[in-house]
């Protein structure tokens, strides 16, 4: 039986941390570990991009790991323990994270990424308008810029296409204009839709 077949089987077709039954995919709870034969879990787009971190935390979202951290599969706990652990400065995720029971393998696996550590919180690169900017996008200048070290002048409206991200610092994106590939701050660019 197909990976997806199984979680669609364990899961009654929905996301197994939130219960949505819309865009639905397996993800592969990281890191990979050799000793684990299930290591994936059904979930919905929503939980994805916030679980990758593509996406701005939503704690209304993740009232469901009420219930999904009493769920029976091992890789479904983790995820629910590594979530609360983004929101632990939170009263309820803190009542949950005192609730939850991992046996020590789940623990130890679930501890592996670092969500433990840190505040949980995200940084995403942003245009002017506090528009999420990801690799591939099409930004529109808002400011003409002097090119350092060049004697292009980048005018307001020019269009960079196929931005990619830098990814030590939120607050650059790179990008080609007129053929030579700059580093843009993100504070000076508005997102194309």
């Amino acid at each position: 039986m197909k990976t997806l077949d199984k979680l669609i089987a364990r899961s009654g077709n929905q996301c197994e941390l939130c219960e949505s039954k819309e865009n639905l995919s397996v993800y592969d709870v990281p890191p990979s570990a050799s000793n684990l034969a299930d290591r994936e879990i059904l979930a919905c787009e929503k939980c994805l991009n916030q679980i990758e971190k593509r996406e701005e935390l939503d704690a209304n979202h993740w009232q469901c790991l009420s219930t999904s951290m009493w769920n029976e599969n091992v890789p479904v706990q983790v995820v629910s323990w590594r979530m609360l652990n983004r929101f632990r400065n939170e009263s309820w995720a803190a009542d949950l994270l005192d609730m939850i029971y991992l046996d020590d393998d789940a623990l130890e696996w679930a501890k592996q990424t670092g969500d433990h550590e840190g505040d949980g919180s995200i940084d995403l690169h942003k245009d002017s308008n506090g528009n999420i900017l990801v690799a591939g996008d099409t930004v529109t200048l808002i400011k003409d810029l002097d090119v350092k070290g060049s004697t292009l002048n980048a005018k307001i409206g020019t269009a960079v296409r196929n931005i990619r991200l830098v990814h030590d610092n939120t607050e650059q994106i790179e990008g080609k204009i007129d053929g030579q590939m700059i580093v843009i701050l993100t504070k000076y660019v508005k997102k194309q839709s």
